[in-house]
């Protein structure tokens, strides 16, 4: 199974943020949403990527002063990316091996959708029983 696939299905749909917003105005849309991460764009190019992790992190060193401050000082800003063909087990592998659990998806240096952990497995969970319901049927016909 290709990323390009799970997005088909998914949907392409990402939420972004620019640097120069606050990390509070962020949290709230973080919340609001329902999403753990805002992908961080400058120019249409992924500068960073913003997360709850980071969010935290920004609160238990700079306190709650932090959540008035820019997203620039706080996001992730090597951000590891996904491509299209990519498959499913290459990228759990990357996510757990760097324990991340968004990426964003860029095809040409341009973003095109992202994927998060629980994507990947919810579409590996998919293809293991698809499998498991093939392997049934072999038995019971033999």
């Amino acid at each position: 199974m290709l990323v390009s696939q799970i997005l088909k299905t998914k949907g392409d749909a990402v939420f972004t943020i620019k640097p120069g917003e606050t990390v509070g105005a962020v949290a709230e849309l973080l919340h609001s949403k329902g999403v753990g991460a805002f992908v961080v764009l400058e120019a249409d190019r992924v500068a960073g990527i913003l997360s709850e992790r980071d969010i935290v992190r920004a609160v238990a060193t700079g306190g709650a002063a932090a959540l008035k401050r820019p997203v620039s000082d706080f996001m992730t800003a090597k951000v590891v990316v996904a491509d299209p063909g990519e498959t499913i087990d290459s990228l759990l592998t990357r996510m757990t091996d760097r324990r991340i659990r968004h990426l964003p998806v860029c095809k040409n240096d341009r973003l095109v959708g992202i994927v998060s952990i629980g994507d990947l497995v919810k579409w590996k969970i998919s293809e293991v029983e698809a499998e498991a319901d093939g392997l049934k049927a072999y038995i019971a016909a033999s």
